[in-house]
């Protein structure tokens, strides 16, 4: 879910803001923070922070819990770093936007991956700011579902981009949010029939839109543009990809061999 780091020039971090809390002890140094106790939950700007932030620690016989975004080969390496220097590992992708964290029903919850031993060790702690989810031993899975969570959202946010642009001077955006709400959840399913493509290798089951039709529909979505005066170009990335595999002779698919396309 969205941005879920401050930027650089807030002061989340300085020490006044530990005198609110309750049993609270504040550390001088991030190294002095790591001795006080055997779980370190480390939550930062970037991989180069976390770095920065234990490169004093002593991290040996501790269990290290990283909640910093990043790619699933970082959380690999940020593991291999993390064993060498005598510590377990346990990587986190947050899917919560902050004022969900700590709210009992927000729906906020972070992915977990590595050591399940440090998971169930430590699993009433992890629990306490949102809802935990493990996703397997390798330490890169946590990052992979978050990320590609995160992408899909991206998309999302393209095409409403692109929807609010096509009305914005003739169709009042309250209103026209209502529509775009009702008609996105009844799109949401469309995964569900995606996964099946994917697992049954079969890509034409059971689809109701093929791709012959839905690429000689996407003129007409390309014409409304340039008549309302909007650019394309968050949409003709996708078009371009269902052209080219309807070209390669699959017009009775759905739009799930666009994946082959993206994939070596």
């Amino acid at each position: 879910m969205a941005r879920r780091r401050a930027s650089p020039d807030r002061l989340d971090r300085t020490p006044g803001k530990a005198e609110a809390l309750d049993g609270a002890r504040v550390a001088a140094t991030a190294a002095e923070a790591v001795a006080a106790s055997d779980l370190v939950v480390v939550c930062l700007l970037d991989h180069a922070s976390v770095d920065d932030a234990l490169a004093d620690a002593d991290l040996s016989g501790k269990d290290l819990v990283d909640l910093t975004t990043g790619t699933p080969e970082e959380a690999r390496a940020r593991a291999r770093w993390v064993q060498e220097r005598g510590a377990r590992f346990l990587d986190g992708g947050i899917m919560a936007v902050p004022p969900m964290i700590g709210v009992p029903g927000s729906g906020a919850y972070v992915f977990y991956s590595g050591s399940p031993a440090v998971f169930e060790a430590h699993a009433d702690t992890l629990a306490a700011p949102a809802a935990t989810v493990y996703t397997g031993e390798d330490p890169g899975l946590a990052a992979l579902h978050d990320v590609a969570l995160l992408s899909a959202m991206t998309g999302m946010f393209a095409g409403v981009s692109h929807a609010f642009a096509l009305v914005r001077d003739e169709i009042p955006p309250k209103a026209f949010a209502d529509l775009l709400v009702g008609w996105l959840q009844a799109m949401v399913p469309y995964a569900y029939g995606v996964a099946e493509h994917l697992d049954s290798g079969d890509y034409t089951k059971d689809v109701t839109s093929n791709l012959a039709m839905m690429v000689r529909g996407n003129a007409t979505l390309l014409r409304t543009a340039e008549e309302q005066k909007v650019s394309p170009e968050l949409l003709t990335p996708f078009m371009t990809l269902m052209a080219r595999r309807l070209a390669d002779g699959h017009g009775d698919e759905g739009t799930t061999g666009v994946i082959d396309l993206l994939r070596p």
